[in-house]
């Protein structure tokens, strides 16, 4: 797998509440990152609890990829994803542990795009553009600082 980056982090501590950037965030084990909806069970899915809801990733190139495909600008703030990454397929990550900064994490499902995100966004044809390249949802194996600029391998 090639090696890719952390570009940038966001959390929220509220479900549909706006996401903010931070540079870095603590990731804790079996629970999600600190200061986020998801470990403090507030998330819009916090009643259905699964490990694969800890924190989320996408990549940026996706992102840039709906601005090229179908003129659609998003922050990545707006994908509702944790951690963008640059140089590295998320979707290869499925079924595999891997580490990104201090925290070690294990790939469970794809993470599709639903229509809570048109919704929110307001941006409808974000499903189709982001259908099997939404991203990835994951578990936190091992705690650790997760930074902007960190490696994913």
């Amino acid at each position: 797998m090639a090696q890719g980056h952390v570009e940038s982090i966001h959390i929220t501590n509220a479900a549909e509440a706006a996401m903010r950037s931070v540079p870095e965030v603590m990731a804790v084990a079996g629970l999600g990152l600190e200061g986020d909806r998801y470990a403090a069970s507030l998330g819009s899915f916090s009643g259905k609890p699964k490990p694969s809801r800890q924190i989320t990733l996408i990549e940026a190139e996706a992102i840039e990829a709906l601005e090229l495909e179908l003129g659609l600008k998003l922050s990545s703030g707006e994908t509702r994803r944790n951690v963008v990454t640059r140089g590295v397929a998320l979707n290869h990550l499925v079924g595999r542990d891997f580490r990104v900064g201090g925290a070690t994490l294990r790939g469970h499902e794809l993470c599709e795009p639903c229509s809570d995100l048109a919704r929110m966004t307001g941006k409808p044809a974000i499903l189709p553009g982001l259908t099997h390249r939404g991203g990835l949802r994951a578990e936190i194996l091992e705690g650790g600082m997760i930074r902007v600029g960190d490696a994913v391998d």
